[in-house]
Formats: structure tokens, C-alpha cells, sequence
């Protein structure tokens, strides 16, 4: 049983310990605040948060999240966090030539990178293409990317900031214009456009061309991360960034309860009414401010509120976390185990492929391929296996699969689930070498070591509407709203009342921007 708080009245209430949650806490607490952090769950972390996914086996990893990319060194710095993170020397691996062949993309060589595209075309115009648009994915990028941690500025003020020619070719092309123009303008051979693709799509459920142009901002969310978009390992996986966080938070004076539900939020003049069930017992404290770390239905439930959700809050993705004795081999030929696993390894990501698929999930039919992005945080960073498992060669795999809407698992969800694990096994058959399944670990009952979660679990488990690993719809990194010029992109129309998690503005993915973002709209900038 965790305690009861300390306190009866507190500077500020956070609701959620996930990522988000503890960086505003933290910010708080440093700065003289009283904190108190409820988390409905009996652990902290949220879907950030490493677990003992199989538990014969002393392997740590994160069930929900992924790689880092967004994360600030300033938030780091400003919080003196031990949190570190690891280069891939495989950004992405990417089968074509059913899967006789693969494109490797190297973060380490790129003579490696540019042979390999040789192979795939028979020249090196695609690579000077595919170096073209890298160069506007950074232009865009190094502009964006320092504003995150400020007030949003307008449309118009961001637009000109672009002032080359390159950068408002940038502009035009990943604000202006469907994602798949700019693809098609510089990738030909599909796998290239599929393995570019890849990046507009992980976790919504759009097309090359959706006129919404929620591609393009999922696409921005993947390459602005530290002004280069290069996606790393966490160090000691996702529970490394939670514990340094809570360490931090603790050494500030945060207060935390655990299996801590919030019902209710009552406004106040000076304070609001925090109510929440804790261990079955109905408990209150006054707060100040309140900090929401927590998805759009569950932030409108608690403000007595009714939730509105639109079609582009619909999650797509399913979460796949694997143990295995060994690497299987692949097909691709001059391609290593370790130098495919390591990157973003593609499966069945072709671009016509996947314009398929989206086209068969959009009318409830479960795709087949089924499109999915993989990768081993193990040959990066063994240290989330214990020693034991190092040493006889045990190895993570973590999957995203790729149009696979929440709608799909609205009937017949335990079935379609099974149905769809064997789909991406199928698909890992054919790009390997030898039986994928062969090299899966056993538990003791003899299963194999294989966890897959729908958007369904992902709702139930950590509170991600309609299992959208961003909360809601992916924001503009300026705001595209007048009322939202100058503004933080956390407030509410609540006073003192802040989104500090994934649905503020310019939140999605593991960044910790919103949690800091709501601290300084408190604070004010220091």
C-alpha cells in the first residue's frame, strides 16, 4: 500500500507519471513548487515506463514506446539527467527483389549507403536524388526544431524564416503539399519511396496523398528531432529516461501516489478540487494548478466534459515486442544479421504495398501483407538483457506494424489479433534466411516469447485513445490557430489547468516538450 500524500494543498497536481508528466514535475519542484504526482497505475513511467515483458527471462523491455528522437539535450541539461542515448550504425534496412536483396541505409559509412542504393538502380542518380531531399528534410528541420521549447509562432512567421530557395522548397513540400509528391519527386524504385513512406505513417492512418496532410506532420515528427532526425537508443532502455526523471523529481521534493485514479477535477478561484479514488478509498487535496498527462477522453472526463474525438484521432499500429536466442539470417545477399536487425528494418513496406494496404484497412479488411518497421535495441545496447542472456546471444526485437486502424479490432479483437501476429511472422519467414519462429526464446511452458498489443490494449493500458500513440491529431510545429499564436500550446480553456502530455500542440512521441512547455506556462521562460 503507498501512502497517502503529505499534504492536503499543493502548488501543483500532475496527473500521469509518464514521460511528460515528471519533466513538468521536475521543472516545478526545482523551482521551488510543491508537486504532487497521481498515477493510476501501481508503477510509474505510463507507456515510457521498461517492463519484464516475459517474465522466465531478465530482459527489460519498453512494451509501448520506441527509439528517441525528440528528446532535448536542453531538457537533459536543465534537469541534470543521467539519461543517455546510443547511435545505430544501421539507420534502415529495407528488402526488395522479393527479399533476394536489401538497401541498407548506414549511419556510420556512407560509401556503405551509396553502393547500396548503386545496386538497387544501376546508378548514382538515385543516390544524388535521395541526398536532395535528405538536404530539405534538414532544412526544414533546423528550423523547426529550435522552437519547440518557446511559445508557437504563426504560420506566417515560420514560413518566413524559409528564405533559400531550398527552404521554400522545404516549405512547399512538407506544409503545402501531400507527402507523396515530394517522394515521387525524388525516390523512383518503390522500395526507396516505401522506406521514406514509412515515416508518414507510423502510428495514424493516412495515405501518400490524404488531403488532411496528416502524413506530412507525422512525417516532420520523424526528421526535426535535434535539428538532424536521427532516431537513437536509449541507454538501458525507455526505464533509464523514467528512473533518471523520477530520481530527479524525488531529489526536488516531488510527492508521488501510485494506484492513484483521478475522478474529478472542481475549478476554484484560488485552487482547484483534485478528487481521486486511491485504493478504493475516495481522497481530494487542492491544487493550485493541475498538470494533465493524460489522453483527450480522459482529460475531458475528469473536467466533466464530453469527448469529441475527429477521424484523424484514429490510432494505426500495432506494438510487437519479441525475445530471441539468436538473429535468424536473411536473404539479402551481402547483408549481415547485425547490420540489417540493428536499423529500422522494413517488412513488406513497399510503397505501391502499402498504398494497398491502406487502401484494405480503410474498408475493414485486415491487409495482407501486412506493412510493419522493426528493429533490435540489443546489438545497439545489450544492456537491458542481463549478463546471462549477453552471453548466450539473446537478442530483443521491437515491431510497429503500419495500417492497422483501431476500426480493425472493433469486432472479432481477440481473433484479428492472433490473426495478425501470424500475418508479420509470415513476412519475417520470407525476408529470412531460416524459420523466424526457430529462433524465438521459449518460456518455461514452452510458448514463444512473442507480445502484441492492438490499439484496443494500448487504450486499456495506458490510456492512448483509440490507441493513438500521439493522443490525438499531430500538430503543426506553429500554430495554425490565431487564438494559439504566442501561446505554449498547453492551455486549456480551464484557468491554470494545462495539457502536459501528448495532446498539447507540438506534442506526440517520446519528447518531454509538452511536460516542459506546461512548466514554463507556469513559470514563465527562465
Amino acid at each position: 500500500m503507498s501512502p497517502s500524500p503529505l499534504n492536503t494543498s499543493y502548488d501543483a497536481v500532475v496527473v500521469g507519471s509518464g514521460h511528460n508528466g515528471l519533466v513538468a514535475a521536475a521543472y516545478l519542484a526545482r523551482a521551488g513548487k510543491s508537486v504532487l504526482v497521481l498515477e493510476r497505475n501501481d508503477t510509474l513511467g505510463g507507456a515510457t515506463a521498461s517492463q519484464q515483458v516475459f517474465p522466465d527471462y531478465d530482459a527489460w523491455l519498453s512494451r509501448y514506446s520506441y527509439l528517441i528522437s525528440l528528446f532535448p539535450k536542453k531538457i537533459v541539461d536543465d534537469l541534470g539527467l543521467t539519461f543517455q542515448t546510443t547511435q545505430r550504425k544501421t539507420a534502415s534496412f529495407t528488402p526488395y527483389n522479393s527479399n533476394q536483396n536489401g538497401l541498407v541505409i548506414s549511419n556510420i559509412d556512407q560509401s556503405r549507403s551509396q553502393q547500396s542504393m548503386r545496386e538497387m538502380t544501376g546508378s548514382d542518380e538515385a543516390w544524388s536524388s535521395y541526398q536532395k531531399l535528405i538536404e530539405l528534410e534538414v532544412a526544414i528541420a533546423q528550423k523547426a526544431w529550435p522552437t519547440l521549447l518557446a511559445p508557437l509562432k504563426s504560420r506566417k512567421d515560420f514560413q518566413s524564416q524559409m528564405t533559400s530557395d531550398q527552404e521554400r522548397e522545404a516549405w512547399q513540400s512538407f506544409i503545402e503539399e501531400p507527402l507523396g509528391k515530394v517522394i515521387e519527386k525524388y525516390a523512383e524504385h518503390d522500395a526507396l519511396r516505401g522506406l521514406l513512406m514509412t515515416d508518414g505513417k507510423i502510428g495514424v492512418f493516412a495515405d501518400p496523398h490524404d488531403p488532411s496532410l496528416l502524413q506530412n506532420r507525422c512525417f516532420l515528427y520523424h526528421i526535426i528531432g535535434n535539428g538532424d532526425g536521427e532516431w537513437r537508443v536509449p541507454v538501458g532502455g525507455m526505464r533509464s529516461l523514467v528512473n533518471s526523471l523520477v530520481d530527479t523529481c524525488k531529489a526536488a521534493g516531488v510527492e508521488f501516489l501510485t494506484s492513484a485514479t483521478v475522478n474529478h477535477v472542481e475549478l476554484g478561484p484560488a485552487s482547484h478540487t483534485v478528487t481521486f479514488d486511491h485504493e478504493g478509498n475516495i481522497r481530494a487535496v487542492q491544487a493550485e494548478n493541475v498538470l494533465v498527462n493524460a489522453g483527450p477522453k480522459t482529460f475531458a472526463k475528469i473536467m466533466g466534459e464530453v469527448w469529441h474525438p475527429v477521424t484523424t484521432d484514429e490510432g494505426s499500429v500495432i506494438k510487437i515486442n519479441m525475445l530471441l536466442r539468436r538473429l535468424p539470417k536473411v536473404k539479402a545477399k551481402g547483408v549481415s544479421s547485425e547490420e540489417a536487425f540493428a536499423g529500422s528494418f522494413h517488412i513488406d513496406e513497399g510503397y505501391q504495398q502499402m498504398i494497398t494496404s491502406y487502401g484494405l484497412a480503410k474498408e475493414g479488411t485486415i491487409p495482407n501483407p501486412a506493412p510493419g518497421e522493426m528493429y533490435c535495441h540489443t546489438l545497439t545496447d545489450p544492456s537491458i538483457l542481463s549478463p546471462e542472456l549477453q552471453a548466450k546471444g539473446f537478442q530483443t526485437l521491437t515491431l510497429f506494424g503500419l495500417d492497422m486502424p483501431y476500426r480493425l479490432f472493433e469486432t472479432d479483437h481477440d481473433d484479428r489479433k492472433e490473426q495478425i501476429k501470424e500475418l508479420y511472422l509470415e513476412g519475417l519467414d520470407r525476408i529470412c534466411d531460416e524459420s523466424f519462429a526457430d529462433c524465438l526464446a521459449l518460456d518455461r511452458e514452452g510458448k514463444p516469447c512473442i507480445e502484441i498489443k492492438t490499439p484496443q490494449d494500448l487504450e486499456r493500458e495506458v490510456d492512448l485513445d483509440q490507441g493513438n500513440i500521439f493522443h490525438n491529431t499531430l500538430s503543426w510545429p506553429f500554430a495554425d490557430q490565431n487564438e494559439d499564436i504566442g501561446t505554449w500550446g498547453v492551455e486549456t480553456e480551464f484557468p491554470r489547468v494545462f495539457r502536459a502530455g501528448a495532446s498539447a500542440l507540438r506534442g506526440g512521441a517520446v519528447s518531454g516538450i509538452p511536460g516542459h512547455n506546461a512548466a514554463m506556462c507556469i513559470l514563465g521562460p527562465h
